[in-house]
């Protein structure tokens, strides 16, 4: 009988320890990729930007100008830095001829130990004869450095071909452009080939996508601007669609590293815009973008250009106000990019995850504040972290997709609502940013203003503000930058 007890007894310690193994939240590490924030714009007047990232610790940074007459750059070791850095003209368009008009679009790239601007010029007496061209530098400040012009990428179709850019796949470099082809149709389409060397195509150009969709042809047929990122084995293309007013979106193409790239069915489109013009943030035809990466290398940065107003008068050529930005590039469970929305000006936002639930996020879900995994809806689960609406110190966590909404109590549940005004909301409204109550030193908490003590913390995945005391409480009370 004795035997069976305890046979029993340690069955029922195994199903509890089972159980507990089960229910008991795993302690997250801290993210893989922290939070990176920037002020936007970061530069003013100047369209289609690319950087490009050295292994001299600088980031190079290139952009079409109002007059588009030259090509400037300038340099700095922060990402944030390069709104204020020096900006020097490297090259000047002909006074004649072929490189004489509409210089467009330039790109920086280091290969093979040389610098090459990659850039779109007309013609002096034909401004719209529309070609790709190369400069090179050995010097190792391109900013200082002597430009030699490699001329014009000879494509094997001569007409309207612009925003030539270079990336590698394995050891295949490649060069993806936009251009008319008039037994296609009205528009840009986008092609690859593949690269003899940094000014030279060789063999012949696929085209791998065109103007299908109503959101691809508004106000003009256009995909123009490919820019490349790689992850997880995918190579994800994104492309710029439409007129380059508010209707100038961002569109994807994806394929899989290991497929044959040359051959246009290896090559999926998203059936939707990816990255669009956002009324409730001010931003409008956002474009043109190029990645870069984070100063730590942790975070994926998304570089584009856009307006903060949709109506424009006459040709949006003609209008200088397109503007350098960045936020953060997102990835979903999936494996793909999730460009979310283009964000207010200001300081950019922030995801907030889960101490003990590192895959779920702080996000809203009509108005209530919840705790949720795999948000593709991406701009619900972000928030800017601004100065305290009740002062003294607090911070307060504003909507990223709701400017004017922020993470507020009331009877001790958490919701996002819209700041009304009164000293009561804006007491509810803000939080001191304390160390991390389970991680002091990667982690943070949001201890109440006006009831201290209690702690923003998730309880069957909704969010309340209540006292901590124990060490489950601070770890539901305990969350990462994101």
């Amino acid at each position: 009988m004795r035997r069976l007890v305890r046979r029993v007894l340690v069955a029922a310690a195994a199903a509890f320890a089972v159980l507990t193994t089960v229910t008991t939240p795993a302690q997250a590490a801290a993210p893989a990729s922290p939070a990176v924030t920037f002020s936007n714009p970061i530069a003013e007047q100047r369209a289609d930007p690319h950087i490009f990232k050295h292994t001299d610790g600088f980031y190079y940074f290139t952009a079409t100008v109002p007059a588009y007459d030259k090509i400037v750059m300038r340099r700095a070791t922060t990402l944030q830095g390069l709104a204020t850095a020096a900006e020097t003209t490297i090259w000047t368009k002909h006074a004649s001829g072929e490189m004489g008009a509409h210089i467009w679009a330039p790109e920086i790239h280091f290969i093979d130990g040389k610098w090459y601007v990659y850039f779109t010029a007309g013609s002096s007496n034909d401004i719209w004869k529309i070609r790709p061209y190369v400069l090179e530098s050995s010097s190792a400040n391109p900013i200082t450095g002597t430009w030699t012009e490699k001329g014009r990428i000879a494509l094997p179709l001569d007409t309207f071909s612009l925003d030539a850019t270079t990336f590698t796949v394995g050891s295949t470099r490649y060069l993806s452009w936009a251009q008319y082809d008039p037994a296609v149709g009205d528009g840009t389409n986008i092609y690859l080939a593949k690269m003899s060397n940094p000014w030279t195509i060789s063999g012949s150009p696929v085209m791998i996508s065109r103007p299908t969709n109503a959101w691809e042809k508004v106000g003009h047929t256009v995909n123009e601007g490919p820019a490349v990122i790689q992850r997880g084995g995918k190579v994800f293309m994104t492309f710029s669609a439409s007129a380059t007013d508010a209707n100038y979106c961002l569109g994807l193409l994806t394929a899989s590293a290991s497929a044959d790239l040359m051959n246009a069915a290896s090559w999926t489109k998203t059936p939707t815009p990816v990255f669009t013009s956002n009324a409730a943030t001010g931003q409008y035809g956002p474009g043109h973008n190029t990645f870069t990466t984070s100063e730590d290398g942790k975070s994926d940065i998304l570089v584009y250009h856009d307006r903060n107003y949709k109506d424009i008068s006459g040709d949006p050529l003609n209008d200088p106000n397109r503007r350098t930005r960045y936020q953060k590039l997102y990835w979903n469970a999936d494996g793909t990019p999730n460009f979310g929305i283009p964000v207010a000006d200001g300081a950019t936002p922030v995801r907030l995850s889960s101490y003990n639930f590192p895959d779920k996020f702080i996000r809203h879900w009509e108005y209530r504040a919840k705790l949720e995994g795999n948000v593709t809806n991406l701009a619900d689960s972000q928030f800017r972290i601004v100065t305290g609406l009740a002062g003294s110190g607090t911070v307060s966590l504003e909507s990223a997709n709701f400017p004017g909404y922020y993470l507020r109590h009331k009877n001790n549940e958490v919701w996002v609502e819209k700041d009304d005004g009164t000293a009561l909301f804006d007491n509810d409204a803000s939080f001191f940013q304390r160390a991390g109550l389970a991680d002091t030193a990667a982690g943070v908490s949001y201890e109440s203003y006006n009831f201290p003590g209690r702690y923003i913390r998730h309880y069957n995945n909704l969010l309340y503000t209540q006292p901590v005391s124990t060490t489950l409480d601070k770890q539901d009370a305990t969350f990462y930058k994101e």
